[in-house]
């Protein structure tokens, strides 16, 4: 029989290992009660698109996806995948608990026409063999027919992966095709993957970077393919990663610098999602910016802050046109 596995990986608005530019990771809406708000769903998506994203992530940790029940995530993908209707690629977070469920939604998702899944570890998941042997597990289980992004954020998991594994999981299986690198610092990191993939026997690895993009231009120059983060601000990335791609470094953190200090204000530890999903609301792309609990709430000082910072950053947008 005919091996049709590339052409499957490789269809229109599948990811692949040459995937590359922008994949904003979308906020989830609620209403002031904390329901899921589908109307502002459809306004987010619109914002996300209007801004020029190559692609979504969605059901990502900064989508509150573990504080959502099965129905409700089901709900959301298909809401979005609905709304986007083909016109950009959408990666599903599907990380679970078990795989059983981790099968089931992406067999959902990807019938409903998702461009791939991502994958964290196991929280805490340690040591590194039994890391390598999780992911071996799921890409079994998901079938050589489904993309994985496989999520790289020691930060939240408490799993640290070395290069090692990560190079030996994209050799032995082929629908690992991307990498969601997010450890902080981890520029050398990022540096060393991309030199020692795409040689020889080692395929090549799409490489898209989180951390609210705050080392965005750095990480372009060390070979990122683009950007995969939930920064309010997606045009400031999209013209970022365009501007580095056409190798105008200068220009592009001339760009980025403008954004800086909101990127910095974005990044603080546990309140960073409540800031973003406010200047999100401010901006028109959802009506509410309430956080399900567990979630942190704004103090006036914090809405003050938000206040001067987005006016700054007018002014200095404008003196740079």
């Amino acid at each position: 029989m005919p091996d049709t596995t590339a052409a499957t990986l490789t269809k229109p608005n599948r990811i692949d290992r040459d995937t590359a530019g922008v994949y904003v990771i979308a906020a989830t809406p609620f209403t002031d009660d904390g329901a899921l708000d589908l109307a502002s769903t459809d306004r987010m998506v619109d914002f996300y698109l209007e801004s020029g994203v190559n692609g979504m992530t969605i059901l990502g940790i900064m989508g509150e996806a573990p504080k959502l029940s099965s129905d409700e995530s089901r709900s959301l993908a298909r809401r979005i995948l609905d709304r986007i209707d083909g016109r950009i690629p959408i990666i599903v977070g599907v990380s679970a608990a078990g795989i059983d469920p981790m099968v089931a939604l992406t067999r959902e998702v990807m019938d409903a026409g998702a461009a791939g899944v991502m994958v964290a570890p196991l929280q805490g998941l340690a040591p590194e063999d039994k890391v390598e042997g999780y992911f071996n597990q799921v890409a079994r289980a998901l079938g050589p027919d489904v993309p994985i992004c496989l999520q790289d954020y020691p930060q939240t998991t408490n799993v640290r992966m070395s290069v090692e594994s990560i190079l030996k999981l994209t050799k032995a299986h082929r629908q690992i095709v991307m990498l969601k690198h997010e450890e902080w610092p981890g520029l050398g990191k990022l540096s060393r993957v991309r030199a020692e993939t795409g040689t020889g026997d080692m395929p090549r690895l799409s490489i898209l970077t989180g951390n609210s993009a705050l080392f965005l231009p750095e990480e372009m120059r060390r070979g990122a393919d683009g950007a995969m983060t939930g920064f309010a601000y997606p045009e400031m990335m999209v013209e970022v990663v365009a501007l580095a791609a056409k190798g105008e470094n200068d220009r592009a953190e001339d760009i980025f610098d403008a954004y800086l200090p909101l990127v910095r204000y974005e990044q603080q530890a546990g309140l960073g999602l409540a800031i973003r999903k406010e200047t999100l609301r401010r901006r028109g792309a959802m009506a509410s910016a309430k956080l399900r609990a567990p979630g942190p709430v704004m103090s006036k000082a914090d809405h003050d802050d938000l206040t001067r910072l987005m006016a700054r950053l007018e002014k200095r947008l404008k003196e740079l046109a």
